[in-house]
């Protein structure tokens, strides 16, 4: 065993009911947030957000929702709108309809974001191309590890961490 998952079977002993926050890529360990309070985050630095039926039901893939969202995803976010100072519209968030995966909408780790010049030109500009994704997508990795991949009408984003916040 793991010196890691020992101490985290450790601490789930000793403290039952205590979420063990690890590192990045841990996707058991995140600190999940509601809906209310992500968009009090997002409306704290401009960050807008829409849906195509105008509602945040989890459960309805025409809906943007943000419960259960990581909040490093959040932070991610915020960190995004500050570096870039672009309007930055969330169009995609922890609603049920996008691809599985332990990395993914559902669980936490992922944003869609409308494309703009701004944002798509920081994003070219400033990270690193890696190539392209299974599905054809672009990818760009910042600094800090997060992948930005460019599907047509939209950035879709995986944050591992809150990008520097």
């Amino acid at each position: 065993m793991k010196f890691r998952s020992a101490l985290t079977a450790l601490a789930l002993v000793v403290a039952p009911g205590i979420a063990v926050v690890g590192a990045a890529g841990d996707a058991s360990a995140a600190t999940k947030i509601s809906h209310a309070t992500a968009t009090s985050m997002f409306s704290a630095v401009g960050v807008t957000w829409s849906s195509s039926s105008g509602c945040s039901d989890r459960n309805t893939p025409t809906c943007t929702s943000f419960d259960q969202l990581n909040q490093a995803t959040a932070q991610g976010a915020q960190t995004l709108k500050r570096a870039t100072g672009c309007a930055l519209n969330i169009t995609g968030g922890t609603e049920t309809g996008h691809a599985s995966g332990t990395y993914s909408h559902w669980n936490g780790y992922k944003l869609d974001y409308g494309k703009n010049t701004c944002v798509t030109t920081y994003i070219k500009n400033t990270f690193t191309y890696i190539g392209l994704r299974g599905d054809g997508a672009a990818q760009y990795q910042s600094g800090s590890g997060n992948i930005y991949a460019d599907e047509g009408n939209h950035w879709d984003v995986l944050y591992y961490n809150c990008g520097g916040c």
